[in-house]
């Protein structure tokens, strides 16, 4: 199967594999190459799959897309990062996921400030009118 992970600005992951395991709203879930074409939205959590040789890899992924159509199985999330071994790979998602909800917090507040002012400005206007 090829697996192809996508994000909002990049392509994360384009391999071959032999077998893809992750979790949806109803409990994980492990594809194989002979499995029937399959559609489900993605929880957070970690996402693993084996390559050719055997190996496993994880990844982190935040709530998404998963579509598996013929040999092709395409992920497309908001977030996703990938890492070793499992230890690894909590402390990049603490690392990074911590630092995108900063970044989050920071645009909601300049988006509420924005709208806030934007209230008393229109406020103003109605009552000159």
């Amino acid at each position: 199967m090829n697996l192809k992970v996508l994000l909002p600005t990049e392509v994360l992951l384009d391999e071959t594999v032999t077998k893809v395991t992750g979790e949806a709203e109803n409990g994980s879930f492990t594809l194989l190459p002979r499995h029937i074409d399959f559609v489900t939205a993605l929880v957070p959590g970690v996402f693993s799959y084996e390559d050719d040789d055997g190996r496993e890899h994880f990844l982190a992924v935040n709530e998404g897309i998963l579509v598996k159509s013929g040999d092709e199985v395409l992920v497309s999330v908001r977030e996703a990062v990938r890492g070793g071994e499992l230890g690894e790979l909590r402390r990049i998602v603490e690392e990074q996921f911590t630092f995108l909800d900063e970044r989050e917090k920071t645009a909601r507040t300049a988006m509420a400030t924005i709208e806030a002012g934007f209230v008393r400005r229109f406020l103003e206007v109605q009552r000159r009118a």
